[in-house]
């Protein structure tokens, strides 16, 4: 396996995984969008998985992917976007037109436990709604590696939003903390981990104690969203109050309960 990446824009992190990491850092996206550029050692074709964001930065990280690929002497046969959200999605027009005749694979593309070959690169496609309901993981056997999307991040915790669903997301967790091959954790913001299901446990760990916050917010008399999120988060600045309320939201609807705003 490969040594980990060093400081700066990315490397190489397993065997068949290299992070691309794109300029577009922020609250909810941590130190930018990682993009993953996979290949099995030796082979010509490749796959990207989430090309990151459309904006200021979109041109100059494709480039990045394309020395990234030209340097190991690879082309681009697919790209695997792990879920509809615009920071993994927007440069896709930019990344295919440089790669014509690459493929796409959306999580409806994929039955759940589908396996593919891309030149001799096996990939596991797991269906793991949650974070959103169309959350795709994708697992590299051969580097018992996991590229998690958003559904779990190589710090912090993922927002479960308006379009996912909490009882998904805990199930999708639970899963993936049982998977023998998520050994090393690739995800779509964050540093890669090495010991990644012992990453997703934390993560299902930390949602289910949120999830008796929210309980207990509740019973003490918050008597709305807005104050059960102060309750269990404090005070926060925007963007990061409106991912909480998404999230207080979510939690809410798990447990049956329904607040005014």
């Amino acid at each position: 396996m490969s040594a980990p990446e060093a400081p700066g824009r990315g490397g190489p992190v397993t065997d068949r995984a290299t992070r691309v990491l794109q300029d577009n850092p922020g609250p909810l996206t941590l130190d930018g969008t990682n993009t993953w550029v996979l290949a099995e050692p030796g082979a010509r074709d490749a796959v990207v998985v989430d090309p990151g964001q459309d904006g200021p930065s979109a041109a100059a990280h494709r480039d990045a992917v394309l020395a990234r690929l030209a340097g190991r002497g690879l082309r681009c046969a697919l790209v695997v976007l792990t879920h509809h959200h615009a920071d993994h999605t927007g440069a896709l027009p930019l990344l295919l037109a440089a790669c014509p005749g690459a493929g796409v694979v959306r999580r409806d593309d994929v039955a759940d436990g589908e396996e593919r070959e891309v030149g001799g690169l096996v990939l596991r496609f797991l269906r793991t709604p949650g974070h959103t309901a169309d959350s795709l993981s994708v697992l590299v056997p051969a580097d018992r590696a996991l590229l998690s999307g958003d559904v779990v991040l190589g710090r912090g915790s993922t927002v479960v939003g308006p379009d996912g669903d909490l009882g998904d997301h805990l199930r999708s967790l639970g899963r993936l903390a049982a998977e023998p091959d998520a050994e090393v954790l690739l995800p779509g913001h964050g540093p890669a981990r090495r010991d990644g299901r012992a990453v997703v446990r934390e993560q299902l760990d930390h949602r289910l104690q949120r999830l008796e916050q929210v309980r207990a917010a509740v019973d003490a008399g918050a008597g709305s969203v807005a104050a059960v999120v102060l309750a269990v988060h404090g005070p926060l600045p925007e963007p990061l109050a409106r991912a909480a309320r998404w999230s207080v939201e979510a939690q809410l609807r798990h447990l049956g309960l329904h607040l005014p705003a």
